[in-house]
């Protein structure tokens, strides 16, 4: 089990994101120091001050002392602004480039990470925990430096004045560091499960918005609200936990100190009476001591600040740590022919013992189309996911007109293949974009209408106000679900791949609509290869060829004329389908 790393190891990780703005950054530890310098000048204009009005009666001297005091608060404010600005310009770009990692991180997480990894606890880490980090890479960083210093000054004063009363400040500094000890470790506990709550309470969001449909129609309005309610005062009892201890830590460390404070000023005070001090000493020593509650108090107080960066960091750092999904091929492809074989293909998922394919041989030829069919859960939508290597097979091989496709960078591999699936993805944007996606303002508009009209989907777009601009707003939330059906396989005319895969591409459309599609596929097939897992027996019946997957094996192959003939599980499977588009032949639906 590999151990955590420390607070101090993740806290110089996390400096490391400053460097790249270390002048700035340097300029307001600069502008710091001078805050903190002037911090015990304000008690030493006092000795002076007092010594020559009270006792020298020098007005000169105290005018000049005056002016001087003006001078000092003159610097502290502009040490103050600069410092504030420097380092509110490096956190929000510690915020920005922390963001941008994790985001870029996504990308590259291998498919299993996301199987095992809520949405939300992600959203949560871009969101919450990056903002949580640079309190502690900045803010936390500012008071450390300045009050640090701001304390050593006036500590320093005070030890020049009166040595030996000082130190006694001295004896109460191991009590004051076992507390700050003890709480230290609470509070980042408290953080850590703050932040887990943080993406619970995402979780639950997410999912209510998105199934808002499901909750109305369900009735299950209530149920939510409870759900909800038992994340969010999960979430308040850590809070509040959080603040127990931080609250706790500020007085518990003040009382320790003044203790100690106590002390010296009733000692001082009697060395004054009789004499033994002056005015001004006593009074700039009382000031001294007097002045060493705020920074105290802020550094006591900065360390539940730090603890919850910490815990933040580590979070943050977890997911970067995260191995990204591997692409050690060398070799590229500028355009494949299309040929594709399995070879004794095997795999299983981590968490399963059973292998979900096992010795499976295959082949694929250009311009050819190959269908999967078999009962749920056979591994048919497994094996297309490991022809862009979704997931890594565990024996055997696959390649790409005789080139093992791990040889390829993933890049080169997926320029290949384009992949509409049953779970249709789209984006708040316009319909132009969404097919010509990841090209932007560059994309021809004459190639994102001949997809469109290749997918038979001009024919609602040209209906729609602004046309192929038109914004479909959330995940396409303002089309059907056959529209948004044709917008995806439009997607995948404009890509213009050799290898087209498609898992249940015309589930959601009707049996108008999947005859348009069947057309357009049968134009698209010419010079490409075509995987295609189906449910609709137009479609499986012009497959040049038809894989039975069943139990993780191929059980049998050939057209479908084939296998009606000699497979009793093809025969059986078709009958069903046929029974139901008799029944329904509106829908045209079936299971296959």
């Amino acid at each position: 089990m590999n151990r955590a790393p420390s607070a101090r190891t993740v806290y110089l990780r996390l400096l490391r994101y400053v460097t790249p703005y270390w002048r700035l950054f340097a300029l307001a530890i600069a502008a710091m120091v001078v805050l903190a310098a002037t911090e015990p000048a304000i008690p030493a204009l006092l000795k002076p001050t007092l010594d020559g009005s009270f006792v020298d009666k020098d007005l000169d001297a105290v005018g000049l002392m005056a002016l001087a005091l003006v001078g000092v608060f003159l610097i502290r404010g502009l040490a103050s602004f600069g410092s504030a600005v420097a380092l509110s310009w490096v956190a929000t770009r510690l915020v920005m480039d922390l963001r941008e990692e994790l985001f870029a991180k996504l990308s590259t997480l291998p498919t299993r990470y996301y199987d095992h990894t809520n949405s939300g606890r992600l959203i949560s880490k871009v969101t919450f925990d990056a903002t949580q980090v640079t309190e502690a890479a900045t803010q936390v960083l500012m008071v450390l430096v300045r009050d640090s210093l701001a304390l050593a000054g006036l500590l320093a004063w005070m030890l020049y004045l009166e040595w030996q009363l000082t130190l006694v400040t001295f004896a109460t500094a191991p009590f004051v560091l076992l507390v700050i000890r003890y709480f230290s470790g609470r509070l980042r506990r408290m953080s850590r499960r703050l932040q887990e709550g943080m993406a619970d309470i995402t979780q639950v969001v997410e999912e209510a918005t998105k199934g808002q449909k499901i909750v109305r129609t369900f009735g299950t309005r209530e149920f939510e609200n409870r759900r909800f309610h038992k994340v969010a005062n999960a979430v308040r009892h850590f809070q509040m936990k959080f603040a127990i201890a931080s609250a706790a830590s500020i007085p518990l460390t003040q009382f320790l100190t003044s203790i100690g404070l106590g002390v010296i000023l009733y000692v001082a005070g009697h060395k004054s009476a009789a004499g033994e001090i002056s005015v001004g000493s006593f009074v700039s020593f009382f000031m001294a001591m007097a002045m060493l509650f705020a920074p105290l108090k802020r550094l006591t107080g900065v360390n539940s600040r730090l603890q919850q960066g910490i815990a933040a960091a580590i979070s943050v750092f977890s997911m970067l740590d995260e191995a990204s999904e591997p692409d050690t091929g060398t070799r590229t492809l500028d355009r494949a022919q299309g040929r594709l074989e399995l070879r004794g293909v095997g795999f299983r998922y981590q968490e399963q013992a059973d292998w979900a394919l096992k010795d499976v041989d295959l082949v694929a030829k250009p311009g050819r189309t190959l269908a999967l069919v078999g009962p749920s859960g056979a591994g048919k939508s497994t094996l297309i996911s490991l022809i862009p290597r979704f997931y890594e097979i565990q024996q055997g091989t696959i390649l790409i007109d005789g080139i093992d496709i791990r040889e390829l960078t993933l890049a080169s591999l997926r320029r290949q293949i384009a992949l509409v699936s049953q779970d249709i993805v789209l984006f708040n944007d316009t319909i132009a974009a969404n097919i010509a996606y990841g090209r932007g303002a560059g994309a021809e508009p004459e190639r994102v209408a001949a997809a469109a009209r290749a997918a038979h989907a001009m024919e609602f777009i040209e209906g729609l106000p602004d046309g192929l601009g038109t914004s479909i707003g959330e995940r396409g939330v303002r089309l059907s679900g056959g529209q948004r059906q044709r917008l995806a396989i439009a997607r995948a005319f404009f890509k213009d791949a050799p290898i087209l895969i498609l898992d249940e591409a015309t589930s959601a459309l009707d049996t108008q609509s999947e005859r348009h599609i069947q057309s357009a596929l049968d134009t698209l097939r010419h010079g490409r290869t075509t995987i295609l897992i189906a449910h609709r027996l137009s479609t499986i019946e012009k497959a040049d060829q038809i894989a039975v997957i069943a139990g993780g094996r191929v059980a049998d192959l050939g057209s479908h004329a084939e296998l009606l003939e000699r497979n009793a599980l093809y025969a059986g499977l078709y009958r069903f389908q046929f029974v139901r588009h008799e029944r329904t032949p509106a829908s045209g639906s079936g299971v296959v």
